[in-house]
């Protein structure tokens, strides 16, 4: 019987997996899993499967009833509770799990970085920092900066951001990746004087660091939260492959 890989899903890396594996059919039966948090996802290689599990309890039937051989959490560096449950379901059923997470980003000469463990810890340095504010941590989590009525905030998201948000708002709805001259315009246009991010990592979205180190705006980097105890992560697709006993090629 062919192997089956469960992917939990919705980053770029998650994407490439899945292909690289599909590729290999008959060999390998790949199913990646989202949370429906984004209404267009785009195509998939392989099947496709929408919303949560329940818990690592309900991941962990679901896995068993699903005749899964591994898991692959290449989730967002910041899905904490979906690696924790991976990590959980993994015990239970003894599968093994591999974590994908893409580097994070690291200051270079010339950036004003202030790295912070929280939103809520960003939001306490914001009023010392500046008065206009782009805000590109998603369209989850604003209510850490729903109680400041300044400074004035631009929030980009791919998804229109769930209240509750800070009064003095206004809304961009875009989706990277964004080149230097994209968002060297966009600081200008809107006077930006600080930019909040959280550590993705990835190229998509780092062309805003490249722009605020050229401005000498100071960014607020929100770090990642650590990975459960015992899980350790690979960098990379040709990583997950080699985890999983396939070849790169």
């Amino acid at each position: 019987m062919s192997p089956h890989i469960l992917i939990l899903g919705g980053t770029t890396e998650a994407r490439e997996l899945a292909a690289e594996l599909v590729s290999r059919r008959p060999a390998v039966r790949v199913t990646t899993s989202l949370a429906g948090r984004v209404s267009r996802p785009g195509a998939l290689a392989g099947d496709v499967r929408i919303g949560g599990f329940g818990g690592a309890e309900g991941l962990a039937a679901w896995l068993r009833e699903q005749h899964v051989d591994a898991v692959v959490d290449a989730t967002h560096p910041f899905a904490e509770t979906i690696t924790a449950n991976a990590a959980r379901a993994g015990a239970a059923t003894g599968l093994p799990v591999v974590v994908l997470r893409r580097p994070g980003w690291q200051p270079g000469p010339g950036d004003r970085w202030h790295p912070v463990a929280s939103l809520a810890e960003a939001a306490d340095l914001l009023p010392g920092l500046g008065r206009r504010v782009l805000l590109t941590t998603g369209r989850l989590g604003l209510a850490a900066f729903a109680h400041l009525a300044r400074p004035h905030f631009v929030v980009r998201s791919v998804e229109p951001p769930e209240p509750p948000m800070p009064p003095d708002a206004e809304v961009l709805l875009a989706r990277g990746p964004f080149t230097v001259a994209d968002e060297v315009a966009l600081l200008r246009e809107h006077r930006i004087d600080v930019v909040v991010t959280k550590d993705s990592g990835g190229a998509a979205t780092a062309a805003k660091l490249t722009a605020a180190r050229e401005a000498g705006v100071p960014v607020v980097v929100v770090r990642r939260p650590p990975l459960p105890d015992g899980v350790s992560a690979v960098p990379d697709v040709a990583g997950v492959l080699e985890r999983l006993g396939f070849s790169a090629g």
